[in-house]
């Protein structure tokens, strides 16, 4: 188990107070959050972004809420795949990009938690944007993508078909160009028709939490 990932972890579990309803997303950083609020005994009361985090949320005793409008989350835990110094961010590596977004923007705050290997000086340094589509002609959504994104590559699984997103659609996974306005980007990519969500995630979190493998902590702040 990576000593990062289990810093950052133990930071995100200390933010959780009793009686609070929380969102959780997916991805391993969460995942150890997941098994660590488990252990602590504490009840837990949350949401969840993917079938996965649901199927170990549900083994580990905790309450399940649905977002049926009634509901506001006091605070969202999820992970990155990137965090730059503003935080902004790329997530979707593990395709749960378009249920994250909605649980993250049903919490009045979200924090991160993340190793500090995560972190870049420029979103797409190290890994594709994940962009989810609808099946129905994508490879024309592809086209119309490539004018702000000219190298989209489908998603596939290991045995060569196509990845599908819990909700059934394809992603493209994108390299974001080094000149590119990622604040632009944000908002131009939704305009093309065919696009369910992006993993761009910007003006969301309010602090990341990068855990390294002494077992200290970097905290990012937004506007810090």
């Amino acid at each position: 188990m990576s000593k990062a990932r289990s810093a950052a972890a133990a930071a995100a579990v200390e933010l959780v107070e009793p009686g609070m309803t929380i969102g959780l997303g997916s991805g391993r950083a969460l995942w150890k959050v997941l098994d660590l609020l488990a252990e602590s005994g504490r009840p837990v009361r949350c949401a969840v972004a993917s079938d996965r985090t649901q199927e170990m949320a549900r083994e580990a005793g905790f309450e399940l809420v649905q977002l049926d409008g009634s509901v506001e989350l006091d605070l969202a835990l999820d992970g990155a795949d990137e965090v730059d110094g503003e935080l902004r961010l790329i997530k979707g590596g593990g395709g749960a990009l378009l249920r994250e977004k909605i649980v993250i923007s049903a919490a009045r705050r979200f924090v991160v938690v993340a190793e500090a290997s995560k972190r870049v000086e420029r979103l797409g340094e190290t890994f594709r944007l994940p962009v989810e589509v609808v099946r129905f002609g994508w490879r024309d959504t592809r086209r119309r993508l490539a004018a702000l994104l000219p190298d989209a590559e489908q998603r596939l699984r290991e045995d060569g078909e196509a990845y599908l997103t819990d909700e059934g659609h394809f992603i493209l996974d994108c390299a974001i160009p080094a000149d590119a306005d990622i604040d632009a980007l944000d908002a131009a990519i939704k305009q093309v028709p065919g696009v369910v969500e992006h993993g761009l995630f910007i003006g969301m979190a309010e602090r990341a939490l990068l855990g390294r493998e002494d077992g200290a902590v970097e905290v990012l702040e937004r506007g810090g």
